[in-house]
This record gives C-alpha cells, structure tokens and sequence, in this order.
C-alpha cells in the first residue's frame, strides 16, 4: 500500500494540502454562520466583535490535524513535514490579526 502513494510523498504537497485545506474551511465556516444567521438560526452577534473570523480561522488552522493524521496512515512522512510550514505560518498569520483581542 505504501507505493501506492509514494508519488504524492512531497513536501510540496504537504505544503499546498497544508495551505489549501484551511482557506477552504476558513471560508466555508464563514459562510454556513451567514446561512444560519440569515436563517435566524444564531442571533447576530456583531457586538462581539471579530469572534466569528477569528474562531472560524482557528477552527479552520485545527483541521490540519486532520490532514497530518490522513498522511501518517499513508506512510506520507515527507508531506507530514510540509504541512508543519504552512501550519506555523497560518499561526503566525492568526496570532498578528487576533493576538491582541485574545492576549
């Protein structure tokens, strides 16, 4: 079974799944909270400030785990390694936009 995926085992796809998978859900989450929210669902919670970007960016960040975990059944050790770049960076990115509202 290992063959069958070594091809893919790359850092640069562990960068672009690393940086990929998180903008999809970053913005998916986005837009189910405007669904619901539209739907009356969930009250508006504007008065709250950056809550909804800032944990759908940190829920989003989170599903790289889920990613490593997908890479580590496949014996994909090199694309493991490149989805740590783009995690840390994302981090990085979360904590200069919302350190401060947190902190």
């Amino acid at each position: 079974m290992r063959a069958q995926y070594r091809k893919y085992d790359k850092l640069i796809v562990g960068i672009l799944a690393g940086l990929v998978v998180p903008i999809i859900w970053y913005f998916l989450l986005l837009s189910v909270y405007e669904v619901l929210e539209q739907e009356g669902i969930i009250p508006d919670i504007s008065s709250l400030g950056d809550f909804r970007q800032r944990t759908s960016a940190l829920v989003a960040i989170c599903f790289n785990i889920l990613i490593l975990q997908i890479f580590r059944v496949r014996y994909m050790y090199r694309a493991m390694q490149g989805v740590v770049f783009p995690t840390i960076a994302l981090v990085g990115v979360w904590l200069y936009f919302f350190g401060s509202s947190v902190l």
